[in-house]
């Protein structure tokens, strides 16, 4: 490269590191633990249930959403509407969301967990906790949609500072074999040989890590932009009519049944009940899931009239909630068990090392 290219290659990289570095030295603080959330909170949840998944069968739905419903009015002193119910593919707990009405604010929503192979009820699913506060910081900074679109932006820079840095590099590898790591020189240098060789090492995961994040930042955006495109077209034939009274819903099994004849062979991962930011005002919104690890990720939504039990549309989710989807497990490793978790921890803690050293660099040459 010439020299006035090989001056702006620089001054990207050293102006897009320096402004995401301290945004990432949060991202990987916290996002260590949440790599492991499902042991960390298997480890310290005793109200682990063994049995049938509650995706495959179990009690009525209609039975245990009544059951809930009556919980509700009990603890919140008031009467509720279902708004979701979340199943497993491991085991037979269920969940079901109830809230005040049918556009409740997430503050105001309260889970209430049951055994599907019983009917017996598991109790209220405690809001809050460490791991809650991290994965809150680490998504949004605790700042909602500004904090999202905050980090989604230092994930572009992140995602530019790596292609300048290898922009950078390769020249750099001209000189020396990878891998060389200079021992016997100053301080400095083997800063400089341990950024380089840890980066190029880590180059690829890094680049999915920032990718997927600044993906999962957008996810209110892309959310708000199926509503009000996909999920619109696939309701356009009852567009007009009022929306439908929660003592309306009718029979949820029915609803259960409609889809699944739609889509057989896939477990249902949640439902989205009328008026919800996942559904229309009159459907019940019943998303499948694959059954391999990535695939589990990739919802199918069928929407039900929630008063007839009988099917309006299935379709796939467009491609840009498809990325969506899928970037989630790919950003936290959580596809492929405990061993690739660990390979995910230590790419970390090697991403770590690097902000660090590149920061001790910049520190030096301004010195």
């Amino acid at each position: 490269m010439r020299n006035r290219a090989i001056t702006a290659v620089v001054w990207i990289h050293k102006w897009t590191s320096l402004v995401c570095t301290l945004a990432l030295f949060m991202l990987c603080l916290t996002g260590l633990p949440l790599i492991f959330h499902d042991e960390i909170e298997g480890f310290s949840d005793s109200s682990t249930i063994a049995g049938p998944a509650s995706a495959r069968s179990g009690h009525p739905l209609d039975r245990i959403v009544a059951e809930a419903i009556k919980d509700y009015a009990t603890a919140a002193g008031q009467p509720g509407v279902p708004l979701f119910i979340g199943f497993s593919a491991d085991n037979p707990l269920i969940t079901v969301t109830i809230g005040p009405r049918a556009d409740a604010a997430e503050a105001d929503m309260r889970l209430f967990s049951y055994d599907r192979a019983t009917g017996a009820a598991v109790g209220e699913v405690e809001r809050g906790g460490v791991m809650d506060f991290l994965l809150q910081l680490h998504t949004d900074l605790l700042l909602g949609l500004p904090g999202m679109l905050f980090l989604g932006v230092m994930a572009v820079l992140f995602v530019a500072a790596l292609i300048s840095g290898v922009v950078l590099y390769v020249p750099f590898m001209r000189r020396l074999a990878f891998g060389t790591l200079r021992h016997d020189r100053s301080a400095r240098v083997r800063n400089l040989d341990q950024h380089n060789l840890l980066g190029a090492l880590a180059l690829g995961w890094m680049l999915v890590i920032g990718l997927t994040g600044a993906i999962n930042a957008f996810a209110d955006p892309l959310t708000a932009m199926w509503r009000n495109g996909e999920l619109q077209s696939m309701v356009a034939g009852q567009s007009g009519q009022a929306a439908l009274a929660p003592a309306d819903y009718g029979s949820i099994d029915k609803a259960m049944a409609s889809a699944q004849a739609a889509l057989p062979g896939q477990m249902p991962q949640f439902i989205g009940f009328p008026g919800g930011a996942f559904s229309s005002t009159r459907h019940y919104a019943i998303f499948f899931q694959g059954d391999t690890p990535l695939t589990s990720h990739l919802l199918t939504p069928a929407l039900v009239d929630a008063s007839t039990g009988t099917l309006a549309d299935v379709r796939p989710m467009p491609a840009t909630m498809q990325a969506l989807m899928l970037s989630k497990p790919l950003h936290f490793g959580d596809y492929g068990g405990l061993a690739l978790k660990l390979v995910w921890a230590a790419l970390t803690l090697a991403t770590l090392w690097v902000l660090w050293t590149g920061l001790v660099l910049w520190i030096g040459k301004r010195r």
